[in-house]
């Protein structure tokens, strides 16, 4: 979907206003931790995809989700109230993946054996100075 720059504002402020509300008004023990990456609104601004992480296992996650699923009635409201909408977005929320991704992209690579790292600086087509 092309971003104009008043759906990256909207994101933004949507990701935002998203985070402030439930570190700050909202009390439930499986959103302590909870960090939101990013937001998308629907072209429409009907629907508000909101990615979030935390730290922990597979459990941690869907404990997660289901506190995040509990409270998005009132995170909605308290949404609607501070930002300037015609309608506050539906919310939907996703557990963000790249975040897990790119550390596992980097565990793999402190795994990488010394002599395939140190063939990986030269160039393909260096070829070794003899004198």
């Amino acid at each position: 979907m092309k971003q104009t720059p008043r759906t990256r504002k909207v994101n933004e402020m949507v990701r935002e206003e998203v985070a402030r509300i439930l570190a700050e008004e909202i009390s439930d023990p499986r959103l302590m931790l909870v960090t939101v990456t990013s937001a998308e609104v629907s072209p429409d601004m009907s629907v508000a995809s909101i990615y979030v992480i935390t730290h922990g296992d597979q459990e941690r996650y869907d404990e997660m989700l289901a506190g995040l699923e509990s409270a998005k009635g009132r995170i909605r409201s308290l949404l609607g109230g501070r930002i300037s909408l015609r309608l506050t977005p539906e919310l939907r929320f996703f557990v963000d993946s790249s975040v897990d991704e790119g550390m596992r992209i980097a565990e793999a690579l402190k795994d990488v054996p010394p002599s395939l790292a140190a063939s990986g600086d030269a160039d393909p087509g260096d070829e070794p100075e003899t004198e």
